[in-house]
Protein backbone atom coordinates (compact mmCIF):
# COMPACT_ATOMS: atom_id res chain seq x y z
CA UNK A 1 0.00 0.00 0.00
CA UNK A 2 1.31 3.43 -0.97
CA UNK A 3 -0.41 6.75 -0.23
CA UNK A 4 -0.42 9.76 -2.53
CA UNK A 5 -2.18 12.71 -0.86
CA UNK A 6 -4.25 14.93 -3.13
CA UNK A 7 -6.12 18.13 -2.36
CA UNK A 8 -8.40 17.97 -5.42
CA UNK A 9 -11.37 16.59 -3.46
CA UNK A 10 -13.17 19.24 -1.39
CA UNK A 11 -9.80 20.57 -0.17
CA UNK A 12 -9.48 17.69 2.31
CA UNK A 13 -5.67 17.73 2.32
CA UNK A 14 -4.59 21.38 2.29
CA UNK A 15 -1.58 20.96 4.57
CA UNK A 16 2.07 20.28 3.96
CA UNK A 17 3.33 16.76 3.37
CA UNK A 18 4.45 16.59 7.03
CA UNK A 19 1.05 17.78 8.29
CA UNK A 20 -0.78 15.27 6.12
CA UNK A 21 1.46 12.44 7.34
CA UNK A 22 0.92 13.43 10.97
CA UNK A 23 -2.85 13.57 10.47
CA UNK A 24 -2.99 10.20 8.69
CA UNK A 25 -0.76 8.56 11.27
CA UNK A 26 -2.43 9.92 14.39
CA UNK A 27 -6.05 9.68 13.18
CA UNK A 28 -6.01 6.56 11.03
CA UNK A 29 -2.95 4.61 12.17
CA UNK A 30 -1.41 4.76 8.70
CA UNK A 31 1.80 2.74 8.55
CA UNK A 32 2.31 2.56 4.77
CA UNK A 33 4.55 5.01 2.88
CA UNK A 34 3.03 8.43 2.20
CA UNK A 35 4.42 10.36 -0.73
CA UNK A 36 4.46 14.02 -1.76
CA UNK A 37 1.05 15.60 -2.38
CA UNK A 38 0.14 15.37 -6.08
CA UNK A 39 -2.70 16.03 -8.48
CA UNK A 40 -4.49 12.99 -9.87
CA UNK A 41 -6.89 14.61 -12.37
CA UNK A 42 -6.67 17.31 -14.98
CA UNK A 43 -3.75 18.79 -16.88
CA UNK A 44 -1.52 18.68 -13.79
CA UNK A 45 -2.11 14.99 -13.03
CA UNK A 46 1.05 13.18 -11.99
CA UNK A 47 2.48 10.86 -14.64
CA UNK A 48 1.85 7.89 -12.33
CA UNK A 49 -1.88 8.63 -12.24
CA UNK A 50 -2.06 9.31 -15.95
CA UNK A 51 -0.64 5.82 -16.47
CA UNK A 52 -2.83 4.13 -13.83
CA UNK A 53 -5.99 5.66 -15.31
CA UNK A 54 -4.97 4.73 -18.86
CA UNK A 55 -4.42 1.11 -17.80
CA UNK A 56 -7.63 0.88 -15.72
CA UNK A 57 -10.01 3.64 -16.86
CA UNK A 58 -12.87 2.61 -14.58
CA UNK A 59 -16.55 2.25 -15.33
CA UNK A 60 -17.63 5.90 -15.46
CA UNK A 61 -17.89 8.35 -18.32
CA UNK A 62 -14.34 9.53 -17.59
CA UNK A 63 -11.25 7.86 -16.19
CA UNK A 64 -10.90 10.59 -13.54
CA UNK A 65 -10.33 9.62 -9.94
CA UNK A 66 -13.69 10.14 -8.24
CA UNK A 67 -12.64 10.71 -4.63
CA UNK A 68 -9.80 10.21 -2.17
CA UNK A 69 -8.93 6.60 -1.34
CA UNK A 70 -9.52 5.24 -4.84
CA UNK A 71 -7.13 2.30 -5.19
CA UNK A 72 -5.20 0.50 -7.91
CA UNK A 73 -3.70 -2.98 -7.69
CA UNK A 74 -0.38 -3.40 -9.52
CA UNK A 75 1.11 -6.88 -9.79
CA UNK A 76 4.75 -7.85 -9.35
CA UNK A 77 5.38 -7.40 -13.08
CA UNK A 78 4.10 -3.82 -13.05
CA UNK A 79 0.71 -4.54 -14.64
CA UNK A 80 -2.26 -2.54 -13.36
CA UNK A 81 -4.69 -5.39 -12.78
CA UNK A 82 -7.60 -3.80 -10.95
CA UNK A 83 -9.10 -0.48 -9.89
CA UNK A 84 -11.17 -0.15 -6.73
CA UNK A 85 -13.66 2.55 -5.74
CA UNK A 86 -12.94 4.74 -2.70
CA UNK A 87 -15.28 2.70 -0.49
CA UNK A 88 -13.19 -0.46 -0.91
CA UNK A 89 -11.29 -1.19 2.29
CA UNK A 90 -7.65 -2.30 2.39
CA UNK A 91 -8.91 -5.59 3.82
CA UNK A 92 -11.07 -6.12 0.73
CA UNK A 93 -8.07 -5.43 -1.51
CA UNK A 94 -6.07 -7.96 0.53
CA UNK A 95 -8.76 -10.56 -0.19
CA UNK A 96 -8.42 -9.92 -3.93
CA UNK A 97 -4.64 -10.24 -3.66
CA UNK A 98 -4.97 -13.51 -1.75
CA UNK A 99 -7.40 -14.89 -4.37
CA UNK A 100 -4.92 -14.10 -7.17
CA UNK A 101 -2.17 -16.27 -5.65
Amino acid sequence: MLGFPCNQFANQEPGTDAEILEFATSNYGVTFPMFHKIEVNGDGAAALYQWLKAEQPGAGETSDITWNFEKFLVDGDGNVVERFPPTTTPEQVAEVIAARR
